[in-house]
């Protein structure tokens, strides 16, 4: 599809994929119809600082607002908030939203995001939380300042966060997850077990390779968590971190196929005129094959490969995979794949110093860099990673 028949594009999510593909559209000259189909109350805000600025009370949460109004104003697009949408026509390009809007475009760009995974028993229980919106962010907050036990439920890259940052506000922290490092899933074993070096130093308890069998708790409210193992951890507090799902099930009837997401091609088409951007898009990667990326950097860099679609540029969007994290005082930046069965070595700096940059191969290529405090030096090396990917062969 060619801009010259595109009149109308309508984004189906308000956050930083959907905001994005806006800014793309209008940055490379499209002058056509935008609408912003958002479920949330709120002009689009950044999601990265809930975990940390905003739950620690470092930012005011307007801080987390991605752009100042005038700026949205500036970009000429109608905003739809606090209305989500309910069903997709794809043979119409017509959208259906809870308060029985029809909204229809030449294109469509499924930008909905994921929402978090959740225990059972979890629904209706105070004091137990999720963390994905700035609501979610400002409950716990609150719950934090008044409470004295936490434990976090999930040792990915997000309870790793929760977990930093509720400790440095003086909380007893405990972590609990089926892996046996913290993020030992995201950077391996060696980096994982600097990260459970670096938890426990601050004070962290680290419950680690076991699941958690239930929530235990009195009067409507938790009290602890029991692990498979059996052993309980008191709680006044708890955080469940334990990964999210793509935000599909408006599509179910929609012909689209989902699976772990909304399936696209390469250039980030699910269907004739419809598109997917951000953590909920599942698209072929020309040398990783299907993959889905939750990270920030991927929202902007996918928004704008999906613009150059719509205004008719037929080019494959196939990114080096970047994402960072930060707790306490370590600043981990990957560039890259890392594969669990990878080669690791250091080639920069020194762990004892927790100031590194490793490098992750497997079959001999890198596929992976890591820096920790090191960001400059891993972003150097990432070239080897273009490098590679320019003369392998696609991964199946």
């Amino acid at each position: 599809m060619g801009s010259t028949d595109c009149a109308h594009v309508l984004v189906v999510g308000a956050s930083a994929a959907g905001l994005s593909t806006v800014e793309s559209l209008r940055r490379k000259g499209y002058q056509g119809a935008i609408t912003v189909l958002g479920d949330e109350p709120h002009a689009p805000y950044d999601r990265p600082p809930l975990s940390k600025q905003v739950l620690s009370g470092a930012w005011e949460p307007e801080r987390a607002q991605l752009r100042p109004p005038a700026h949205l104003e500036s970009l000429n697009a109608e905003f739809v908030l606090g209305d989500p949408a309910t069903s997709l026509d794809v043979a119409n390009r017509t959208v259906h939203t809870a308060s029985g809007r029809s909204l229809r475009a030449d294109a469509i760009v499924i930008a909905t995001g994921v929402r978090p995974r959740t225990l059972p028993g979890q629904d209706g229980l105070a004091g137990v939380h999720v963390l994905r919106t700035l609501e979610d962010s400002l409950a716990l907050r609150a719950d934090l300042l008044t409470a004295s036990q936490l434990v976090v439920v999930g040792e990915g890259v997000l309870g790793a966060e929760i977990t930093a940052t509720a400790s440095a506000l003086g909380l007893d922290v405990t972590m609990t997850g089926p892996q046996p490092a913290p993020m030992a899933l995201q950077v391996g074993p060696l980096v994982s077990g600097v990260l459970a070096d670096l938890h426990t130093e601050r004070g962290v308890k680290l419950r680690l390779g076991t699941g958690v069998s239930e929530l235990l708790s009195a009067d409507g409210r938790v009290t602890g968590v029991r692990l498979a193992t059996g052993e309980e951890l008191p709680a006044d507090l708890v955080a469940v971190a334990i990964g999210a799902v793509p935000t599909t099930q408006w599509l179910a009837d929609s012909g689209i196929r989902l699976e772990n997401g909304v399936v696209c091609d390469s250039r980030c088409r699910a269907a004739e005129g419809v598109y997917a951007v951000g953590d909920v898009a599942r698209w072929e990667h020309e040398k990783f094959g299907l993959i889905r990326l939750e990270n920030r950097t991927n929202a902007t860099e996918q928004a704008a490969a999906v613009a150059d679609a719509i205004l008719g540029q037929d080019r494959p969007y196939a990114p080096v995979p970047y994402f960072w994290t930060d707790q306490f005082d370590a600043k981990l930046q990957v560039h890259g794949v890392l594969r669990p069965e990878a080669e690791v070595e250091v080639v920069e700096g020194d762990i004892a110093a927790r100031r590194f940059v490793a490098e992750y191969r497997s079959g001999g290529v890198v596929t992976g860099v890591l820096g920790w405090n090191m960001p400059k030096q891993a972003r150097q090396r990432r070239q080897h990673i273009v490098d590679a990917l320019v003369e392998a062969s696609p991964v199946s």
